[in-house]
């Protein structure tokens, strides 16, 4: 089989537990980019947090971010086809978040906007701050976000954070009561929610059919459940080893984890050393 483009999650799958890029994948990434084979980011991350990936990487194509709530082109720094949330659904959301003992994050058109300092701040913003300024992504605390969505631009997405397992699952049992919105895990304590009918495979299914790729001509790598329609959706999806189990279940091959060299050895196996054979 013949692969033409590389989707890759970046959390817990293209980054390992220090939210750096293995040397191997690098490796691998660029020798299969001399063999035309392209590569794009599929993640959940807001774009300003994905930037700095995106640039080290020397990418041209742009990244889905958001869980696929929209495209970033990243050589023109705009915004392409988009499904932020609207001011009555970011409303609804936050009146239940009000609800719960969560802590929550609000994405808007060029920042990642929080309330109260929660624990899953702290990384964060220690991540942001050891980046160089011009790829540090936006973070902004702010007195509200009853005002927040009056005023912003753009309401890409909620994040809602809790170590508090039973609080989580309760939160998200709230969500799924509400038609209009959807609600993923995008890691063991986190959860995001956009509207209705969006998710990763979704938007890449889109981007493909603009490019006249075959679904069966990708391979997606990842690890949580927002990954899960875009391993099913691939030729080849591959689960790390660090995945849940129910996204190792709806994949095609499972790797080895994030902290090892999973990702180049499934690029030397399918692509490099297929192409050598050829």
């Amino acid at each position: 089989m013949t692969f033409r483009l590389v989707a890759l999650d970046l959390d817990g799958t293209l980054l390992d537990s220090g939210l750096q890029i293995r040397h191997q994948t690098l490796d691998a990434l660029q020798r299969i980019r001399k063999r035309g084979v392209q590569a794009m980011i599929v993640t959940g991350r807001h774009h300003t947090a994905a930037r700095a990936y995106w640039h080290q990487l020397n990418l041209e194509l742009p990244a889905i971010c958001c869980n696929g709530t929209y495209i970033y082109d990243f050589s023109n720094n705009k915004p392409l086809a988009g499904n932020p949330l609207s001011r009555d659904e970011a409303r609804m959301l936050l009146s239940i978040v009000r609800e719960h003992p969560v802590h929550a994050m609000v994405y808007i058109d060029e920042a990642m906007t929080y309330e109260t300092h929660g624990a899953h701040m702290t990384g964060l913003l220690g991540w942001s701050a050891s980046l160089p300024e011009p790829l540090r992504p936006r973070v902004e605390r702010v007195d509200s976000f009853d005002r927040l969505i009056d005023d912003a631009g753009v309401l890409w997405k909620f994040l809602v954070a809790s170590e508090d397992t039973a609080a989580l699952e309760h939160f998200e049992s709230a969500i799924r009561g509400c038609p209009q919105l959807s609600c993923v895990r995008s890691a063991g304590n986190r959860l995001d929610i956009s509207r209705a009918g969006i998710s990763k495979g979704h938007r890449l299914a889109e981007f493909l059919a603009q490019r006249g790729i075959e679904p069966h001509e990708v391979i997606a790598f990842g690890d949580q459940n927002n990954d899960k329609e875009m391993l099913e959706l691939a030729g080849l999806g591959v689960a790390m080893g660090n995945s849940r189990q129910e996204v190792r279940d709806c994949a095609d091959w499972v790797t080895g984890s994030n902290d090892s060299d999973g990702i180049a050895d499934v690029l030397h196996r399918f692509v490099l050393e297929t192409a050598d054979a050829c």
